[in-house]
């Protein structure tokens, strides 16, 4: 079976689960590459490179994988 007829079989809540982790894992790459961006470098390097709003973007996806983690919580610990 594969992967996607695997996720199709489960609950509704924990497909939430499993999106709000994958949510929350790409959160964690923007919390990374932003700061990776804001370490010391010089004003000139910064100005050459494209501007990705990576703090934007982290509160954005940590906030939707939340979201989704709290509402898969109830019936994710009711079914352990």
């Amino acid at each position: 079976m594969d992967i996607v007829a695997q996720f199709e079989l489960l609950s509704d809540a924990a497909q939430l689960a499993w999106a709000g982790g994958a949510l929350w894992l790409l959160a964690a790459f923007a919390a990374i590459m932003d700061r990776r961006r804001a370490r010391g470098r010089s004003l000139e390097r910064l100005e050459r490179v494209g501007w990705v709003p990576w703090t934007g973007l982290f509160m954005t996806l940590a906030i939707a994988g939340g979201g989704c983690l709290a509402m898969s919580l109830p019936v994710v610990i009711g079914g352990m």
